[in-house]
Order: C-alpha cells, then structure tokens, then sequence
C-alpha cells in the first residue's frame, strides 16, 4: 500500500517506532550485567569546570578486561569530581584512583541484584511499549482525521498501522529476552 496525500506516513510511524526500540537497546547497554561496558558510563555526568558534563569528554574510557572499566583523566584536576560522580552513580562501583586512572572493577553479581535487574529491563521494555503504542494511536488518528477516505480505505490503513505495531513489540519482547537472559546468566 502507498502513502497517499491524506497525512498518512508509514514510513515516519515505523521511524519513530524503531526509534523506541533504538532508545531501549541504549538503555540496555547502561545496565550492568557483571561484564565490563564502556556504555555502562555514559549517564554519568561530572561536575568539571562549573557545568555537567559526560564523564566521556573528561578522560578515554577503556575495557581493559571483562570486568574492568579504566578511566583515564585528562585534567589531573577532575579526578575527585570524576570519583564522587562515580560514587554518586548508583551503579554500585567502588572506584580505585591509581594516578591520573581510576580503575572501576566490576563486582560479580548476586542473585538478588540480577533480579532487580532484570526488573528494571522489564520497566524499560514496557516504556518502550508505550512509546510505540503512542506512535500506533497517533498513526490511527491521522486514519480517522484523514477526509475523503472511505471505510474501507481506512480499515486497510489501520491493518497497516496495526501490523507496524505488533512488529515493534516483538522486536521490543525479543530484546528484552536477551537482555534478561544475559542478566540472569551466572
């Protein structure tokens, strides 16, 4: 089926649907899982030089190991702030300063913790969910709204709509599954 001039843009729907699941693959990758993840870092943010920045712009992160993060500092003269931003994160890392590095190791995960986890990728998932559904709502109204278009032509564009959807929450299900599988793995 093709776009006609009734407002009605497949295309933008599925954009804004993937960019759901785009939004929730990211903050998959912030969940710890007990690996070492450079992306682990990237909501923290460092009070440097009297703004917020991303802790990224203040050192090179590296992944050494598996479960080490090591950041090394530009300024010798942030090491403190990067240390409480680190501390304050609520990732649960005990930073270790070691010179102009401060080496992050990565603490095995208990079974407790991997359940909150988990829980936690289920809250993103179902975000991610209603985003879409949001996206499918906006999508039917520009059915509804849509002049001259008959019945028929609307009951196909909603099938259209409603067939984006489901795909989107499959892909949103699958990678929830994984992310789940990955956090509960020993």
């Amino acid at each position: 089926m093709s776009d006609d001039d009734d407002g009605i843009d497949l295309d933008d729907l599925k954009r804004r649907m993937d960019g759901a699941l785009a939004a929730l693959r990211q903050e998959f990758q912030s969940l710890r899982t007990g690996r070492a993840s450079a992306a682990m870092l990237d909501p923290i943010m460092v009070d440097a030089y009297g703004t917020q920045m991303p802790i990224n712009q203040v050192g090179t992160i590296n992944v050494p190991e598996p479960r080490m993060i090591t950041i090394n500092v530009w300024d010798r003269g942030l090491i403190g702030a990067v240390e409480k931003a680190l501390r304050s994160s609520g990732l649960g890392i005990n930073p270790v300063v070691d010179g102009p590095i401060i080496r992050l190791p990565i603490p095995e995960l208990n079974e407790e913790r991997r359940r909150e986890l988990a829980k936690l990728a289920g809250q993103y998932a179902e975000q991610a969910r209603v985003a879409v559904r949001n996206v499918r709502r906006d999508g039917m109204e520009r059915i509804r709204r849509a002049s001259g278009m008959s019945e028929d032509d609307q009951k196909l564009w909603a099938e259209e709509v409603q067939a984006l959807t489901d795909a989107a929450i499959r892909k949103i299900d699958a990678a929830l599954e994984a992310k789940q599988a990955e956090i509960m793995q020993v």
